[in-house]
């Protein structure tokens, strides 16, 4: 009989099979077969897998992970060891007399202690015992013979024991004195630190507390307390206090500050992302700064999920202090495709920015360091000759006019002759462009596999990397009717969208970008961002994207005191707050001359760089008076201008010298410097005014400048139809 009836069959399908018996036997599992490439360890009816199974946890702790980490331990071992040897070196006076004080205390307890034996007080009771009862029956004579000589035993035990004691000290005193000064003072040691040491007191301690004084102190109990109070945990009922996070790592003392990786509780509903956004509730919480909490999410990459968080707390601010120079100053050489060095995070990290195939935005309240950060892009494009540099500045000031010696296209202001100049610009960017991507096309894929420049490509068929840089861009929207500002804006997007492929790098800043000053369709094209210092989360969020205050890259939190610092972001969800490098003004000029040499010896000088006598004297060591050098380069774009309008932009490019300038003075001191005016008055749209002439300040400079500039200019280098490199089509394209 069986256990089981047949499945009957109802309409077609099958009936589920109902079993007779009350417990049916369990069933034994399929056995597995063996999958190829597939370990008997791995397999599910393995009953020790999961015994076997490797532990997912770091053999070493943090410290020792690492060469650098081990290195850093150990700079930061002998920097507390150094600091305890100086703590305890300055008080050494004060050691000294604590330990005599103590050693008078031990030498009166070691002499109160060694009484009793030296008075031979163990048989003292005994003697006086007998003599109490000699007085009792003087008439037993045993009994005074017993006290008798029991006295005599104990004057002869203080005798030797009084003697002993005098020849020791005797004897000590002698080689004391005998000694040499260094033997006295090491037998002097010898006996007070033990003496020191008997007369310390459970209150009394030779040194001082030795720990070193921390402005932050930090614990898990301080965090769980932190994390509660911004309501990132919850609150407990009674004596329960209630969940609290895990630490996975410390909190450890990490540099300058506390390092600690923890985990959120499962069940709260909170996230990393949560406690990015409450950065500043913690720092209340732990009474410090919010600048001083670098917090930040622990990725899986990193062994990471969403609820583990990384923070480290500083003990001071980190971003204050001296400004780090930046190692292009010493360079000789860069290579644009390698990463460019930035700066330094709080911890000391150094930062460095790829930008090839980027596209950067610099963005912050004047004088904050944002023209100063923005230059250091275009700084290592200078070392690298095979970079072409077209650069526009409206504000037209003295910060970018170095760039003279080495940009093919030079802007300056935001005048209607500078935006016409700017247009230009632009045109001849889209239309290098295109014909890049022609040539680029045309390559086989064994030269050109990706469709993109290559280093190769770059050298072979002479097309350098271009460095398109535009400072304070809102100067230029705001000079411009509607017409003009839509097709600019339409050739920077296009420029920043296609260009990196072809090897455009896009290097603009502007101050607060709202939709008047830089359009959002702009600003959301551009890929590496970075602001300094304004007034709210509002104004960092149009810089750094929408929604990057609430996670953390805020640049609202730093202060006037943070110049040159600015939060970076990276990506979508990667941000650091940087210390940039520095590079002031004459380092900038002086890297300017020295990318002019290199592209000189590479044949790649080319553009306005090529005929700037200015910048060929600055190369050459002549000597130009500074008020022509200057009418020259505000005059760049135009043959002729009103005197009225050449003292604005020579006060707007040095106001320290021009401020107090007139015409008359302008017009003895270009007549010192050899100008001979053909006419005092010019026609400019239309107008008659007294001004000058472009042509007439060129006829100052020394003729052997203006020879070196035509010979620079008629070089093999360049072709002087197109003003471009030639042998720039390769061939067969």
């Amino acid at each position: 009989m069986t256990d089981t009836l047949p499945r009957p069959v109802v309409n077609g399908h099958d009936k589920p099979q109902v079993s007779l018996l009350k417990f049916a036997p369990e069933q034994a599992p399929a056995p597995v077969e063996d999958a190829p490439g597939v370990e008997a360890v791995d397999r599910p009816d393995n009953p020790l897998a999961d015994w076997l199974t490797v532990p997912d946890v770091p053999i070493l702790p943090p410290w020792a992970r690492s060469a650098a980490s081990l290195k850093a331990n150990t700079l930061a071992l002998g920097r507390l060891c150094l600091w305890h040897s100086r703590y305890h070196l300055l008080r050494a006076p004060k050691y000294a007399v604590r330990m005599a004080w103590l050693a008078v205390k031990g030498l009166w307890r070691a002499v109160r202690g060694l009484w009793p034996t030296l008075a031979a007080q163990d048989r003292s009771a005994a003697v006086k015992a007998l003599r109490a009862q000699v007085r009792e029956h003087p008439e037993d004579v045993d009994l005074a013979v017993r006290y008798a000589l029991l006295h005599r035993e104990r004057t002869l035990a203080r005798r030797w024991r009084w003697g002993a004691a005098a020849t020791a000290v005797a004897a000590t005193a002698a080689g004391w004195y005998l000694a040499p000064l260094p033997v006295q003072a090491g037998m002097a040691a010898a006996a007070a630190i033990p003496l020191a040491h008997l007369g310390r007191g459970e209150d009394a301690q030779l040194l001082d507390n030795p720990t070193p004084p921390l402005r932050v102190d930090m614990s898990a109990q301080q965090l769980n307390d932190a994390l509660r109070a911004a309501g990132l945990l919850k609150q407990g009922k009674g004596d329960d206090e209630g969940p609290r996070v895990t630490c996975v790592m410390g909190p450890v003392r990490d540099g300058r500050g506390w390092a600690v990786i923890f985990d959120l509780p499962k069940g709260g509903g909170k996230t990393a992302a949560d406690v990015l956004a409450k950065r500043t509730a913690i720092a209340a919480e732990l009474g410090v700064d919010e600048i001083q909490v670098i917090a930040s999410r622990v990725r899986a990459a990193a062994g990471g999920n969403a609820g583990r968080v990384s923070m480290w707390v500083a003990d001071d601010d980190p971003y204050l202090g001296n400004p780090i120079r930046s190692p292009l100053v010493k360079a000789e050489k860069f290579s644009v495709w390698d990463p460019i060095p930035f700066g330094q995070d709080a911890r000391g990290n150094r930062i460095t920015v790829p930008v090839m195939w980027q596209s950067l935005f610099f963005g912050g309240l004047p004088r904050r360091g944002k023209t100063f950060t923005q230059r250091l892009m275009t700084a290592a494009g200078l070392l690298d000759p095979y970079v072409r540099h077209y650069v526009a500045d409206g504000k037209g000031g003295a910060d970018w006019m170095p760039m003279k010696a080495v940009a093919h296209r030079l802007v300056m202001g935001a005048e209607d002759d500078a935006v016409e100049a700017l247009k230009a610009m632009l045109k001849e960017l889209l239309a290098e462009m295109e014909r890049r991507f022609v040539l680029l096309r045309g390559l086989p894929v064994s030269v050109c596999p990706e469709g993109k420049l290559t280093p190769g490509i770059v050298e072979k068929y002479n097309l350098p990397v271009i460095f398109v840089t535009i400072d304070e861009l809102q100067e230029y929207f705001t000079a411009m009717d509607k017409d003009d500002r839509e097709q600019v804006i339409n050739d920077l997007c296009r420029i920043a969208r296609r260009g990196p492929a072809a090897g455009f790098i896009c290097n603009f800043a502007s101050q607060r970008p709202d939709a008047e000053s830089v359009p959002t369709k702009l600003r959301e094209i551009i890929t590496l961002r970075y602001c300094t210092q304004v007034v709210d989360q509002t104004s960092s969020d149009m810089v750094l994207g929408k929604g990057k205050a609430a996670q953390g890259a805020d640049a609202s939190v730093l202060s006037e005191e943070h110049k040159g610092t600015g939060v970076l972001v990276t990506g979508p969800a990667s941000f650091v707050t940087v210390r940039a490098d520095f590079l002031d003004g004459p380092g900038f000029a002086e890297l300017c001359q020295r990318g002019r040499a290199l592209r000189q010896k590479a044949g790649q000088l080319s553009g306005d760089a090529v005929g700037d006598v200015t910048a060929a004297a600055d190369q050459a060591g002549l000597s130009i008076a500074p008020v022509l050098s200057d009418c020259l380069d505000v005059m760049r774009h135009t043959d002729r201008m009103h005197t009225v309008d050449l003292l604005d932009r020579l006060v707007n490019l040095d106001e320290d010298r021009y401020g107090d300038w007139d015409p008359e003075r302008l017009a003895v001191e270009l007549e010192k410097a050899g100008v001979d005016r053909t006419t005092r008055q010019v026609k400019v749209a239309g107008v008659n005014r007294a001004g000058y002439r472009r042509a007439d300040l060129e006829a100052a400079v020394p003729a052997e400048l203006l020879l070196s500039a035509r010979r620079v200019e008629g070089s093999p280098s360049t072709n002087p139809a197109t003003d471009t490199p030639s042998g720039g089509t390769p061939e067969g394209a």
